[in-house]
């Protein structure tokens, strides 16, 4: 699908949708928010969330004193949906409006977070693009925070295809270059009432 149109239709959904009916919403990122604590690299730590759409993961960094958040969406409505929501408080971001698979990092960053991105990538080639902008913007000793539909997860959302994975296969696709740390599994409950399962894993890049 080109860029204009993944745009387009993700503009759509949080312009005809509040943040909290979404199948995603998290009213907190809990386990998100543990990994990151588990990377050990406090506040300090220069974080993008890809993907970032209207989740709340932004607000409880803020709130817990991260000064070098970025948060990067394809969808600009996405990213004025959280602006307006953290009002002042978000001249403390990096807003980044922009498709993963054709970003260029300006600059390096300690952690790595996706929840939700990747699974919908199904095309090798959109795959391979994204592990390109990640290797670039990660150096040695950084961390990979990524949650997917698991195995047994939907095998669409929004109207999607997704691809499956369990840690060894995500693993596999990240390639040689990330060890995988740790990894668990979460029951996602949709705002209709759906469980959802999830697989989040984190990586080091060696």
């Amino acid at each position: 699908m080109p860029d204009d149109e993944r745009r387009a239709r993700w503009d759509h959904v949080y312009a005809t949708k509040n943040p909290d009916e979404l199948a995603w919403h998290q009213a907190r990122p809990a386990l998100s928010l543990e990994l990151i604590e588990r990377a050990g690299m406090g506040n300090e730590a220069r974080i993008v969330d890809v993907g970032g759409g209207a989740s709340r993961l932004v607000d409880a960094l803020v709130d817990d004193g991260f000064q070098r958040v970025t948060v990067l969406d394809i969808s600009p409505e996405a990213l004025g949906r959280v602006k307006e929501r953290l009002g002042d408080r978000a001249r403390l971001v990096t807003w980044v409006a922009a498709d993963i698979t054709r970003w260029k990092p300006p600059s390096a960053f300690d952690i790595w977070h996706d929840r939700a991105v990747f699974h919908f990538l199904v095309e090798a080639e959109d795959r391979r693009a994204y592990r390109a902008t990640l290797v670039a913007a990660l150096p040695a000793g950084g961390q990979v925070i990524i949650g997917t539909f698991a195995s047994d997860g939907p095998e669409r959302c929004s109207g999607l295809p997704v691809a499956r994975y369990e840690p060894e296969t995500l693993a596999a696709e990240l390639g040689p270059d990330f060890r995988l740390v740790e990894s668990t599994h979460e029951d996602h409950l949709t705002p209709s009432g759906k469980s959802q399962r999830f697989q989040f894993s984190r990586f080091e890049r060696h």
